[in-house]
């Protein structure tokens, strides 16, 4: 069994509580300029934010250049960069006269090719690299390798293994959505961090039934991301034009987001601050990336030192049992 990361002082004290998540700088659903991008990764560095993660799926490829050259004259030392492999990208010819369809407001001049190969992941990692123009990244997620499970436990985990083991990278895992596909990674004992998006949140705590047992057991770090699930949770109300999980919210998602709004209105709490904590409560969960994508949304998302108070906590629970029974309908 690997060591266990969460005992790595070094590691965990430069990732902090608060990472910075560039799905935004890489024009996620709407496009941002190179200005606006330098400076929400310069707003974050003044809170404190010293993680900051990124994927050639951001934008292709877009997000790391901007973060590379946001962060090139900054201390190395003082700041821990993820990245992911697990998606090449490779030229297509015609699409720069198109949109990329993977929901990133940039021209489709480049395609992803899943590619969970040993070849592939080295690629991957020597590409993003280059983009963001450091020498090494820290972190080296597996990336959203569900429906090529075998072949990423097989093949990818182990050179992402070879590449720690040689000094390349300081800890190895996956970021996914799905809470089944990290957990057998996690119960492989070859992971360090696993990064879970979306299912350890105030509207869906999947990872609370084995990925997290799973993660405390073998010594796995886990870093929540997705907090607001697309952002149905970064609001005070829930409207009918809400995002959940990168889609339009149902009227059963918004109804329940409404509640759960409700019940930290009458503790004087706002439901996205309730929602970035919510993590970290858990004794797994060592950071919270969040993905921001106005300089003027920094302010607020990385200042929650302040504890909410143990009834919320309740409260919030019991509404999420009566949702998991049929009974908050």
């Amino acid at each position: 069994m690997t060591p266990d990361v969460r005992s790595r002082p070094d590691l965990l004290s430069a990732m902090g509580r608060w990472g910075l998540g560039t799905g935004p700088l890489g024009n996620l659903f709407a496009a941002i300029d190179d200005d606006r991008a330098r400076r929400i990764v310069d707003a974050s560095w003044d809170r404190g934010v010293r993680m900051f993660d990124t994927a050639p799926h951001y934008g292709l490829g877009l997000a790391e250049r901007r973060l590379g050259d946001a962060l090139r004259d900054r201390p190395r030392e003082q700041y821990v960069v993820s990245t992911k492999v697990g998606r090449l990208l490779v030229p297509n010819p015609g699409g720069a006269a198109q949109r990329d369809p993977g929901g990133f407001d940039v021209p489709a001049n480049l395609a992803r090719r899943w590619d969970f190969s040993a070849r592939g992941v080295r690629e991957s990692w020597e590409r993003s690299l280059e983009r963001l123009g450091l020498d090494a990244v820290d972190i080296l997620y597996l990336h959203d390798p569900d429906d090529h499970l075998d072949v990423a436990v097989n093949e990818a985990l182990p050179a992402l293994v070879e590449l720690r083991e040689a000094g390349h990278v300081s800890a190895i895992g996956i970021g996914t959505t799905n809470a089944a596909a990290a957990t057998r990674v996690v119960e492989t004992g070859l992971a360090d961090v696993v990064m879970i998006a979306g299912r350890y949140t105030l509207l869906d705590r999947t990872a609370s039934e084995r990925l997290l047992p799973a993660a405390l057991e073998h010594g796995v770090a886990v870093v929540a991301a997705g907090v607001y699930n697309s952002g149905i949770l970064a609001t005070r109300r829930p409207g009918p034009t809400s995002f959940y999980d990168y889609a339009p919210a149902s009227h059963e998602i918004i109804a329940r987001a409404t509640r759960l709004g409700d019940v930290c209105a009458a503790h004087g709490v706002e439901l996205s601050r309730a929602a970035r904590v919510f993590a970290l409560r858990h004794p797994a969960v060592v950071s919270v990336v969040l993905g921001i994508g106005d300089p003027s949304q920094v302010p607020g998302s990385f200042d929650d030192d302040e504890p909410l108070p143990d009834a919320l906590w309740a409260d919030l629970d019991a509404e999420s049992r009566r949702d998991r029974t049929g009974g908050g309908a």
